[in-house]
């Protein structure tokens, strides 16, 4: 792997492992970036390999956990139309704390990708759910 793109790996990587593990504590797929960071550092430090399979089925497994009863879609469904609301509501009130779009933008962002993971993980589990049978 050419250096450039070797460091782009690792940098990409820790970021994404740091963010991933700022989301494990608030709301978001924390698990699952921390599993795409092992994925892009394992790439840029080859001695990471045997370390990516253990991250990849817990996030695969937590995936399958956040879907697994209405209750919980329900509830991650709700925390991502809050994160939308607050993300508008931060981008149209300058006054509150950190006011603006970039803010604003940010939270509705990541309502967006927890939308977009809680889809993946519904329809995943709906394929291996078919799978088993």
């Amino acid at each position: 792997m050419h250096p450039v793109l070797r460091a782009v790996c690792a940098l990409a990587g820790g970021v994404l492992i740091a963010v991933g593990l700022v989301l494990l504590v608030l709301p978001g797929p924390g698990l699952l970036l921390v599993f795409a960071g092992m994925v892009l550092l394992a790439r840029a430090v080859p001695a990471l390999r045997h370390r990516v399979e253990p991250v990849r089925i817990r996030a695969l497994q937590a995936a399958e956990e956040s879907v697994s009863s209405r209750w919980r879609i329900a509830g991650s469904t709700l925390v991502g139309l809050g994160l939308i609301g607050a993300g508008v509501a931060w981008g149209l009130v300058p006054q509150l704390p950190f006011g603006g779009w970039s803010t604003g933008g940010s939270l509705i962002v990541s309502g967006i990708v927890l939308f977009a993971l809680l889809g993946w993980s519904y329809h995943r589990l709906q394929r291996v759910s078919a799978a088993r049978r």
